[in-house]
């Protein structure tokens, strides 16, 4: 995936279109570089899977409802 899909889905998955975004491990810099485009990035919390896979869900905290 490009850097671009990966804005478009975390976008999607901050307006609760989607309930989450699967990264597998190559294309995790190019995620990484969309991710680092959001101010409230750290709503965005990542769980650690199987080789290298994170599965991230939308947390929004009081700052950033």
């Amino acid at each position: 995936m490009t850097q671009e899909e990966y804005t478009e889905m975390l976008q999607q998955l901050k307006d609760g279109t989607i309930e989450q975004i699967t990264v597998e491990q190559p294309d995790f810099m190019e995620f990484r570089k969309a991710w680092l485009t959001f101010n409230n990035r750290m709503s965005f919390v990542g769980e650690a899977g199987l080789n290298g896979t994170i599965t991230y869900k939308y947390e929004p905290t009081e700052d950033n409802i």
